[in-house]
């Protein structure tokens, strides 16, 4: 028996490495002599560094930047052989980065980002992915920005780096289709779990229309209205707007980067997984894409996961089997602990 194990982190108690572990160690207890292949995969979010850098052999780069309340950290990037740099926002301007009593989407800034991209261009990077998720931002990238301009030592305009990032080719990976303003726009959608009151979308979403109709006026187009301006508060409407940045499914870029269909096409069964299981799965949320490219060549596709709504609707999208790992009444504090969550996954009898 053959199988694939490529399983999404477990947020806010499992890296997706930890969970493909346990998965792997589950299997090994029951077939020894199965050859199991773990594919790292990300979405563009939580994780998406180390799964690119893995799948593309990239080494890394540290260097000193700004978190989103404007604090010195150190972060990294990747570089692979050809210069192509790997940038995960959430190492410079991530939420987890930020004390919840700190969080605050109206100073919260996407600095770091600015300077990371900045640090691999002068490195000779002139490709860049950016994976987009997990900010603590809402700056419309406003502050990324900024800090372009400023390490290039330009006078305040970003016309006067527009040379430098017009020789660069920018994909932003995500799963986010949301536009940058509105009812389905980066303030009311992503903000509150950011730190927002009420009062505060209010404010954010003021500033991202105005922002918009400014960037509009002085390059001549608009890019607000398209899918995943919204994603990482805003971030990628400035990627879009200012830099002809390139949209694209973080999931399926890392599978068509490792040639996943290629991986796979002689296993029995792929295994994915994630934190909490229901229809928005089924909105190319990372299982349900690699269930759709193991389903398009015949291989079946088992999700594990620590919560399950909408079963029905995720088996008739095509899942072989959904299982939860959590027993019945098992607490939330008591499920979200790193220890359990793993011996949950390790001792599940899987359904293979």
């Amino acid at each position: 028996m053959k199988y694939i194990i490529a399983i999404d982190s477990f947020k806010g108690c499992l890296t997706s490495e930890e969970a493909a572990e346990a998965v792997y160690q589950n299997i090994v207890s029951h077939h020894p002599k199965a050859e199991i292949t773990t594919i790292p995969v990300s979405d563009g979010g939580e994780g998406m560094l180390n799964a690119f850098c893995k799948a593309l052999g990239a080494t890394k780069e540290t260097v000193s930047v700004r978190d989103a309340m404007m604090r010195r950290i150190t972060a990294e990037y990747g570089i692979t052989d050809n210069g192509t740099a790997i940038i995960e926002v959430a190492k410079s301007c991530g939420l987890t980065l930020i004390e919840p009593e700190l969080r605050n989407p109206l100073i919260a800034t996407s600095y770091g980002v600015g300077q990371l991209i900045a640090s691999a261009i002068k490195n000779g990077c002139r490709k860049f992915i950016i994976g987009l998720g997990g900010s603590a931002t809402s700056d419309c990238g406003i502050g990324m920005l900024k800090a372009l301009i400023e390490s290039f030592n330009a006078k305040g305009n970003f016309d006067d780096i527009r040379d430098i990032i017009q020789k660069c080719e920018f994909i932003i990976a995500s799963d986010v289709t949301n536009t940058l303003c509105g009812s389905n726009g980066a303030a009311h959608v992503f903000a509150r779990q950011k730190g927002a009151t009420e009062s505060m979308i209010d404010v954010l979403e003021k500033r991202a229309i105005k922002f918009a109709e400014v960037s509009a006026m002085h390059i001549g187009y608009d890019c607000s209205n398209k899918p995943g301006a919204g994603a990482a508060g805003g971030l990628g409407y400035a990627f879009m707007q200012y830099m002809n940045a390139e949209m694209k499914s973080g999931a399926d870029l890392l599978l068509d980067l490792i040639n996943f269909e290629n991986i796979a096409k002689d296993a029995d069964f792929v295994i994915t997984g994630e934190g909490s299981s229901d229809k928005q799965t089924l909105m190319g949320k990372l299982p349900y894409v690699i269930m759709r490219r193991a389903k398009n060549i015949g291989i079946p596709t088992l999700l594990i996961t620590g919560k399950i709504n909408d079963k029905d609707k995720l088996i008739n999208a095509g899942f072989k089997d959904i299982v939860c790992i959590n027993p019945k009444g098992i607490s939330i504090e008591n499920a979200m602990r790193k220890d359990v969550a793993i011996s949950n996954i390790r001792d599940f009898p899987l359904s293979i």
